[in-house]
């Protein structure tokens, strides 16, 4: 099964308790974040806390305005 991005921010960091205790919240907090999605105002956070192997728009693709993806470049044929 694929890792989430969530799942994949939480083994950079070391685990969900560490990942919690960078962010200043409980390990409660990101077993909620599991089921309902990081909260948009601590998607920031969560990407300088796992130096950013994971990105904004891969926590959020909800929302492309907030954090839109990188435009990816066609190679020129």
């Amino acid at each position: 099964m694929k890792q989430t991005a969530l799942e994949k921010a939480i083994s950079a960091v070391g685990g969900g308790r560490a990942l919690a205790q960078a962010l200043g919240i409980s390990p409660m907090a990101i077993s909620q974040w599991k089921r309902r999605g990081v909260p948009v105002e601590r998607v920031p956070a969560v990407v300088r806390a796992c130096n950013g192997l994971v990105r904004a728009h891969e926590l959020r693709p909800d929302q492309p305005d907030l954090f839109p993806a990188p435009q990816q470049t066609q190679a020129a044929a």
